[in-house]
């Protein structure tokens, strides 16, 4: 009689993970995104908290200080303003420029940047500074911040342009400062004129600092 045969056992099948339900599943990656989207805010905060907060460059040390009291006004011009203007009429004066030439300057200065040193420029210049709104190819940074500096790089470009005592006022400074508008410079003359006059009356001195 055979032996019986014991019935064959089917191998057992390694038993599956259970997957997770889909809610979890995507529960968890939305946290995940979360802590992204947190971190990232955070920098955001952070970075303006220091953009807000960052000390202001230091001022460039000027070469010229002006001396002695200046008008209060004078055609709607005031402080620091005259101030700058004493040291356009210096600087054109030290080039042994003319009277015409100085009051250019100062003019220039009105219209490009309300005789005010400026550190920025505008969308046509962002690289554009100082008195003159000067672009980079002008001189150095601590230059073109000066107000003396920048209205002696302004004269020498000036001085070597010929035939300019034969031009409108406006048209001289254009040339120099190539502006969009030749004639943009027109509505300073007569302040300028006004400026420079009252500057002188006043008398004060205006001192460079020892190089």
């Amino acid at each position: 009689m055979p032996a019986a045969r014991s019935a064959a056992r089917p191998a057992a099948r390694p038993a599956r993970r259970a997957s997770r339900p889909v809610a979890e599943r995507v529960a968890r990656g939305s946290d995940a995104r979360g802590v992204v989207m947190g971190a990232i805010g955070l920098l955001l905060v952070v970075l303006l908290a220091w953009i807000v907060t960052r000390p202001e460059p230091d001022p460039v040390t000027q070469s010229a200080t002006v001396e002695g009291d200046l008008p209060r006004s004078v055609a709607g011009w005031s402080g620091e303003q005259l101030e700058n203007a004493a040291v356009v009429m210096r600087a054109g004066r030290d080039l042994g420029l003319s009277e015409r030439d100085v009051r250019i300057g100062v003019m220039t200065a009105m219209g490009e940047s309300s005789l005010r040193v400026i550190d920025h420029g505008d969308d046509a210049g962002p690289d554009s500074r100082g008195l003159f709104q000067q672009r980079t190819g002008w001189g150095p940074y601590e230059v073109r911040m000066d107000a003396y500096g920048s209205a002696v790089l302004f004269y020498r470009a000036l001085a070597r342009l010929d035939g300019r005592d034969a031009l409108a006022p406006t048209r001289v400074a254009h040339a120099v400062q190539i502006n969009r508008d030749p004639d943009h410079y027109a509505r300073w003359w007569d302040d300028a004129g006004a400026v420079v006059d009252a500057v002188d009356r006043a008398g004060v001195e205006v001192v460079l600092a020892p190089r």
